[in-house]
């Protein structure tokens, strides 16, 4: 029911300026939307496995999809994945140049390459040439746990001088090649390194920065160190596209993404539920109504917010605030509120499908008043 976009001063993020690139259609940097990006897990050489997955990374609203290329196995299926794809792809190399070329060719949007791993200055000009040639852009990949040996002997360890030094040093690379669509990450799983390696970074280049604590472990564990590092650079209006990297279904980092940029007001997509933690004085079993919704709405890309709240302490002022608010009451009832106001009550057994069908028809009217909203 507010406005998202509504200026308020002590809640908005002023991003870095940098320049725009391009990864296919979708634009990075610059004035662009903060772009979330995941990874496929699946062997790319199974194109039909990839292109599921890329399907279902879509679904889930992943702006840009990585496919690692790591063989000529899967720089040949990739003319399969990208012509099935509607999202970007970004073929990643490590160890062999060659791969690079190849997926060029195959039709990739972007290249990622990780400078430490991938060769000699020359061959890095080869990947240049081929990504100019086909249109590619490219990202720099830095990360703290494959960086050149000679850094690692100057520096005596991974740490944020060194990162960003072997970005720069490749950086200058595509610049002296007069090729400048890239963009650059310096990722740790360290969040303090990732963070202090990200900061001095962005004050030193202008090109966009892809952002990430890599490694980050486990769903829920990995989930709150990316929200604390990444949150951390984009509240500071550093980072331009993200990927939150979990071990799991790479469809958790894409939830994980848009839910960071939400809480930070930076992306708006599907619905935003505002719930208590529930106590004694709930009017209605609060977790597995809320559990339940989250289920239920999980199709809705539209932009809006519900709040569930359990009794009447916290739940009108919550609701004043929402779209659509449910809360808790006495005798098995509780109030529905409708752009923030009391509207009509409704029991307890039917609230949840009565919440879905009020969310489905206000997403269907606020698609209707504005289709291209996100």
């Amino acid at each position: 029911m507010t406005d998202p976009h509504h200026y308020r001063p002590w809640r908005t993020i002023v991003r870095r300026k940098c320049r725009t690139i391009h990864v296919g259609k979708v634009a990075v940097g610059g004035d662009a939307p903060i772009t979330v990006q995941s990874m496929t897990n699946t062997v790319t050489g199974d194109a039909a496995a990839t292109i599921a997955q890329v399907r279902a990374l879509e679904d889930a609203g992943a702006d840009i999809v990585r496919v690692s290329c790591p063989d000529e196995d899967a720089t040949a299926a990739l003319p399969a994945i990208v012509r099935a794809s509607n999202v970007p792809i970004v073929a990643d190399i490590h160890f062999h140049y060659k791969r690079g070329v190849e997926a060029a060719k195959a039709g990739a949007a972007c290249l990622r390459i990780n400078p430490g791993n991938i060769g000699s200055p020359a061959r890095v000009r080869e990947v240049i040439q081929a990504a100019r040639d086909h249109g590619c852009s490219m990202r720099i990949g830095v990360n703290a746990g494959s960086l050149e040996r000679e850094l690692l002997e100057r520096y005596g360890e991974p740490c944020p001088e060194a990162m960003v030094e072997s970005a720069l040093n490749h950086a200058r690379i595509l610049q002296d090649n007069d090729f400048h669509e890239f963009k650059i990450s310096v990722k740790a799983s360290d969040l303090f390194m990732t963070v202090a390696a990200y900061q001095q970074l962005s004050e030193q280049i202008d090109c966009p920065l892809h952002l990430g604590v890599t490694e980050a472990g486990p769903t829920r564990p990995g989930t709150i160190k990316s929200a604390i590092g990444m949150g951390t650079l984009l509240w500071a209006g550093i980072g331009d596209t993200i990927r939150v990297s979990l071990a799991a279904d790479p469809v958790e980092e894409v939830k994980a993404g848009f839910d960071m940029l939400k809480a930070l007001g930076l992306r708006h997509r599907g619905v935003n539920i505002i719930a208590c933690p529930s106590c004694a004085r709930q009017g209605f079993n609060v977790i597995e109504t809320v559990a339940a919704l989250e289920e239920r709405l999980a199709h809705i890309s539209t932009p809006m917010s519900l709040s569930i709240i359990g009794c009447v302490v916290n739940g009108p002022g919550e609701a004043l605030m929402t779209d659509i608010g449910f809360t808790g009451g006495g005798k098995g009832a509780g109030m529905v509120y409708v752009t923030g106001k009391p509207d009509h009550k409704q029991d307890n057994e039917g609230m949840i499908e009565h919440i879905v069908e009020l969310v489905e028809a206000k997403a269907a009217e606020l698609n209707s008043a504005a289709p291209a909203a996100e």
